[in-house]
C-alpha cells in the first residue's frame, strides 16, 4: 500500500516536473501570484487616495498645458487653479510622509517649547496687541459707515444673553470662546472683506449653482418638460437627490473625510475643545445633524456633560449639504449660503462652552489623528454602488421635506385664519402669524444691524424660521429678492437686509429640527437620552444664538461694494432636457 502511494507521489512530481520544469512550481507560482495580489490590495488600501490624487493630478496637468496652448491662458484659469490645488495636494503628501517628522522636529518643537515656556506671559502681549489692532481698524473703517456699530453691538449682546444663561459662569473657559469668534471673524474677514475671498467664494457659489442646474436634465426626463409648474415638488426637491449622491460620491473617494478632519483639526488647536466635538463640528458644515454625530459614534455614550451641548449645539446651529441646495433653487445665494455653514461651526462651539462649560475630563481631549479613527469605513465596493445608495438615503430626506411643508403650510394657514377672525373682532383682520413674529423678533433683527426699514419684514422671518422650518422662512424670503432684482414693484428687502437675514436662518434651529436631532442621536447613545431631553430646549437656545451672531458678524463685515455687479441670483433657470445632452 505504501509502496502503491510512493509511487503515485512519484508519478505526480514526474508530471509537474515535465510540465514546469521543477518540483511543485503550479503551487509556487500560485503562491507568490496570491501573495503579489495581496500586496497590490494592501497597496491600493493603504494609499488609494493618494494614487488617485496622483493620477488625477498627472491627467489634469497634461489638460491644462494643452488647453493653454490651444485657448490661451485667460480662458483656462478656473481648470489652470484646480490643477495647481492638486499638484499642491501632491507636493504636500510628499514631503508629509517622507520630511515631515524631520520638518517638525528641526522647525515647529523649538518654537513650541519656547512659547510654552514663555507662554504665561506672552499670551497677554499677543492679545493687547490684537486687541489694539483691531480696535483702529475697526474703528477707522466702521467710521464711515456708522450702522455697523449696530451689529458689533449685536455681538456683544447674544454673548451676554449666553453668560446670563450659563449653567456654570465661574467654569467657563474663554479660549474656546474667543477662539470660536475669532475663527468666526477670519472666516467672515476672507469672504465679505475681501476682494479676493469674496469673489473665490462667489466663484464657489455660482459653480455649486451651475452643478446643482444638472438636476433639470433628470427632472425633464422624469416629470417632462413642463416640471417647472410644479417647482417645488419637481425642482427644488430633486436636488436634494442629486446632491446627496453625490456627496456619498465624495465620502467613498475619501475626500470629504480629509476635509472634515483638516477642520477638526483647526478647531482644537486652536479652541482647546476634543476632537471628538471638533469632528461633530466640522463635520455638521457639510452634512446633517442626524449624520454627523455617525463620525464620533464610538464615543456618544461617553461624552461629558458640556460635549453633549455642543454636539447638539453644532447639529441645530448649521444646515445640510443637501438642504443647502435646496435652499439655493429656492433663489438664495450660494455663496452666502456656503459662507454661513463655515462661519457658524466654530460659533456653535463659542457659544455652547459659554452655556454649558466643561467641568470634567473628555476621553478624546488629546486626540489629534485624521477621521478614519472615528470609525469611518467605506461599505460600499465601487463608486456607482455609492452614488446609487445617496441617492436612495435622500429619498427619506426628501419625503419627510415634503411632508413637512405640506403640513406646516397647512397649520399656518389655519392658525392665520383663527387669528384674522379674532383680529377682525378688534377691526384688525391682517393680523396672522407672520405679524405677531415680526414683531416679536424685529428687536432681534435690528440688533443684527438690519436696516430699519426692513427689519419688521426679517423679523418675520426669523419668527416663522424658530417655530416652524428654516425652508419655510427661505421660500418667504425669496419673493423679496426676486422682486428687488425685478423692480416689478413689489415688497422688498435691501441687499444688505438680505445678506444679513441669509446668515440668521442658516440652521436647524426650530422644533422640527430639534425633534429629528432627538431621534436621530437617540438611538446612537440610549444611555444618554435623558441628558439629551434634558439639554434639548438649551441647546436648541444656544445654536439659534450662535446663528444670530454668525449674521452679526455678517453685518458688522458686509462691503456692499463688492457687489457692483449685478446680483446673480442663485435660481435655477437651466434650459438642459434630455434633447440637447450628447
Amino acid at each position: 500500500m505504501e509502496r502503491s502511494n510512493n509511487l503515485e507521489m512519484v508519478s505526480v512530481n514526474i508530471a509537474e516536473v515535465t510540465e514546469n520544469g521543477r518540483p511543485g512550481g503550479n503551487s509556487v507560482k500560485k503562491n507568490q501570484r496570491k501573495l503579489r495580489f495581496r500586496a497590490l490590495e494592501e497597496l491600493w488600501q493603504d494609499y488609494s487616495f493618494q494614487i488617485v490624487v496622483v493620477i488625477i493630478s498627472f491627467v489634469l496637468l497634461i489638460y491644462t498645458v494643452a488647453a493653454i496652448a490651444v485657448s490661451g491662458f485667460h480662458q483656462i484659469t478656473g481648470l489652470f487653479a484646480v490643477s495647481m490645488v492638486f499638484c499642491f495636494c501632491v507636493m504636500y503628501m510628499f514631503v508629509r510622509d517622507y520630511f515631515g517628522g524631520a520638518i517638525y522636529k528641526l522647525c515647529c518643537t523649538p518654537v513650541i517649547s519656547i512659547l510654552r515656556r514663555k507662554w504665561r506671559y506672552l499670551r497677554w502681549v499677543v492679545l493687547l496687541v490684537v486687541l489694539v489692532l483691531l480696535g483702529l481698524w475697526f474703528g477707522l473703517d466702521t467710521a464711515k459707515e456708522p450702522k455697523r456699530f449696530i451689529s458689533l453691538l449685536g455681538m456683544l449682546v447674544y454673548v451676554g444673553i449666553s453668560y446670563v444663561f450659563s449653567i456654570h459662569r465661574k467654569r467657563i473657559k474663554w479660549r474656546p470662546v474667543l477662539w470660536g469668534m475669532s475663527l468666526q471673524l477670519v472666516f467672515a474677514l476672507i469672504i465679505l472683506r475681501t476682494s479676493q475671498g469674496f469673489q473665490t467664494f462667489k466663484f464657489l457659489g455660482d459653480t455649486v449653482t451651475r452643478f446643482l442646474e444638472y438636476t433639470d436634465a433628470g427632472s425633464a426626463f422624469v416629470f417632462g418638460d413642463d416640471f417647472e409648474t410644479r417647482y417645488v415638488a419637481f425642482k427644488v426637491l430633486p436636488v436634494i437627490i442629486f446632491f446627496s449622491s453625490f456627496i456619498s460620491v465624495l465620502y467613498y473617494l475619501g475626500i470629504m473625510p480629509l476635509i472634515i478632519s483638516k477642520i477638526a483639526w483647526l478647531m482644537q488647536i486652536t479652541m482647546g475643545t476634543s476632537a471628538a466635538e471638533s469632528l461633530s463640528a466640522a463635520g455638521n458644515i457639510f452634512v446633517g445633524q442626524t449624520e454627523a454625530p455617525l463620525l464620533i459614534r464610538p464615543f456618544l455614550a461617553s461624552l461629558t456633560q458640556s460635549e453633549l451641548h455642543a454636539v447638539m449645539t453644532g447639529g441645530l446651529a448649521t444646515v445640510a449639504g443637501g438642504i443647502l441646495a435646496a435652499f439655493v433653487g429656492v433663489g438664495i445665494q450660494a455663496s452666502h449660503l456656503i459662507a454661513a455653514s463655515v462661519m457658524s461651526a466654530p460659533a456653535a462651539l463659542a457659544v455652547s462652552k459659554i452655556m454649558c462649560p466643561e467641568t470634567e475630563v473628555p476621553e478624546t481631549l488629546r486626540i489629534v489623528r485624521s477621521c478614519s479613527i472615528f470609525g469611518f469605513c467605506r461599505a460600499e465596493r465601487n463608486v456607482i454602488e455609492a452614488a446609487a445608495k445617496g441617492a436612495s438615503t435622500a429619498i427619506t430626506l426628501v419625503a419627510n421635506v415634503l411632508a413637512m411643508l405640506i403640513t406646516f403650510f397647512a397649520f399656518i394657514a389655519f392658525f392665520n385664519g383663527v387669528l384674522s377672525f379674532l383680529g377682525s373682532m378688534v377691526g384688525y383682520p391682517e393680523l396672522s402669524f407672520q405679524v405677531i413674529c415680526s414683531y416679536v423678533f424685529m428687536p432681534f433683527a435690528f440688533l443684527m444691524g438690519v436696516d430699519w426699514a426692513d427689519c419688521q419684514t426679517v423679523g418675520r422671518f426669523l419668527g416663522v424660521k424658530t417655530f416652524l422650518n428654516e425652508f419655510i422662512a427661505y421660500i418667504e424670503m425669496g419673493p423679496f429678492i426676486e422682486n428687488r432684482n425685478k423692480m416689478n414693484g413689489g415688497p422688498t428687502i435691501s441687499r444688505r437686509s438680505e445678506v444679513i437675514a441669509t446668515y440668521a436662518l442658516c440652521g436647524f434651529t426650530n422644533f422640527l429640527g430639534l425633534g429629528v436631532l432627538l431621534g436621530g442621536l437617540g438611538p446612537m447613545a440610549p444611555s444618554r437620552q435623558g441628558d439629551m431631553a434634558r439639554f434639548a430646549i438649551r441647546s436648541l437656545f444656544a445654536a439659534t444664538i450662535a446663528c444670530f451672531m454668525t449674521a452679526s458678524i455678517a453685518g458688522f463685515l458686509y462691503d456692499e461694494s463688492l457687489e457692483a455687479s449685478p446680483a446673480i441670483v442663485a435660481t435655477i433657470n437651466t434650459t438642459l432636457s434630455p434633447t440637447t445632452i450628447s
